[in-house]
């Protein structure tokens, strides 16, 4: 549908260019009255033209190419599109650079569908990292947005207060994501041996889920206890995970599930792959993510984000600071503080 609006309508009469309001941009003759020549509309934007000052700081304008309008046409009305596939990638590329330049997915109604058309089209290229490590108003506002992202690599939740039920569970399970996720942080987010089975329920009694998944975080998750381990045994992949600062006890029989079951061992250092520092965001989405970041709802005030922070801490080491000064025997282990931090990985064959 074309549109019409008053103030970018152009009209040609008699060869000659000028646009319908008090700027004139070509001179014109008086208006016949002879009824043998209709006037015709053309719907021109300012977009459609690329405007320049000459040495003397005269504006002049001159009309883009057929290929740049046309582009900035299929970007303004991409959710209307039935399907990109077959679209060469660099064109892709550049329809999705101006739909991003026009916040075309900064809309509620139409981000949604013009993510899920370019992620179906291009698939990792739109985005193959994404980390929303402690922004949970970001996922609670864009979590339908954040869905369309099918063909993620790498996902880091933590500190997004997910619990045990919440709405980005059923993506994460979903078919959607069954061949690509192979990294996701899920620490921080209060989530019990509940949350662990209902995550690994589709691997389990389907044989599909998160079957490829390689890293996974759990740690600063109190709730988790052996019994989440047990839950975990079905994913054949994982060959690296981290349960630091949470209730799993390392007895024998929870150190031979994790080594009979997954091959993994004890390991004596801080695995790299866990490190924030690795945590990025990457794709052609990157700066759609930035854009919903800086308008999202502002977080808490900084004295009560710090009250937040610090209540959580004793939380999560309430365990700890039972035993002031000693260490923790587990099944005849002495355990000390500075020792609990449970990275396993599975041992190199040499």
């Amino acid at each position: 549908m074309v549109d019409f609006d008053p103030g970018m309508v152009y009209v040609r009469e008699r060869g000659q260019l000028r646009r319908v309001n008090d700027i004139v941009l070509a001179e014109t003759k008086p208006q016949s009255s002879s009824p043998r020549r209709n006037t015709r509309y053309l719907a021109l934007k300012k977009e459609h033209f690329i405007f320049t000052y000459n040495k003397e700081g005269s504006l002049r304008y001159s009309a883009k190419s057929l290929y740049d309008i046309s582009l900035l046409f299929v970007a303004y009305n991409v959710h209307h599109v039935d399907s990109l596939n077959g679209f060469p990638e660099q064109v892709g590329d550049r329809v999705f650079s101006i739909a991003e330049e026009k916040q075309i997915f900064s809309d509620p109604d139409r981000a949604p569908r013009a993510l899920q058309l370019f992620s179906d089209a291009y698939g990792e290229v739109v985005l193959r990292s994404l980390c929303l490590r402690d922004r949970f108003p970001l996922l609670s506002e864009k979590l339908e947005e954040i869905k369309t992202f099918h063909s993620l690599k790498s996902l880091d939740l933590f500190g997004c207060r997910l619990g045990d039920s919440h709405d980005i569970f059923q993506h994460l399970t979903s078919d959607t994501l069954l061949r690509s996720l192979f990294q996701l942080s899920l620490g921080g987010n209060n989530m019990s041996d509940q949350g662990v089975q209902r995550l690994t329920a589709p691997v389990r009694m389907m044989k599909r889920g998160l079957r490829h998944l390689q890293l996974l975080d759990l740690s600063a998750d109190n709730p988790i206890t052996e019994k989440a381990v047990g839950y975990l045994a079905c994913l054949p992949k994982l060959n690296g995970l981290d349960i630091t600062g949470t209730n799993v006890k390392m007895s024998p029989s929870v150190k031979e599930i994790l080594r009979s079951a997954l091959g993994l061992v004890l390991s004596a250092k801080p695995m790299e792959a866990f490190d924030h520092s690795c945590c990025k965001t990457e794709g052609w989405a990157e700066q759609v993510v930035n854009q919903w970041e800086a308008s999202a709802t502002k977080l808490p005030s900084p004295k009560k984000l710090q009250d937040s922070r610090t209540s959580a801490f004793r939380f999560f080491i309430s365990s700890s600071t039972a035993y002031p000064g000693e260490g923790i025997s587990q099944c005849g282990e002495s355990v000390t503080e500075t020792e609990l931090l449970f990275l396993l990985d599975k041992p190199k064959l040499s």
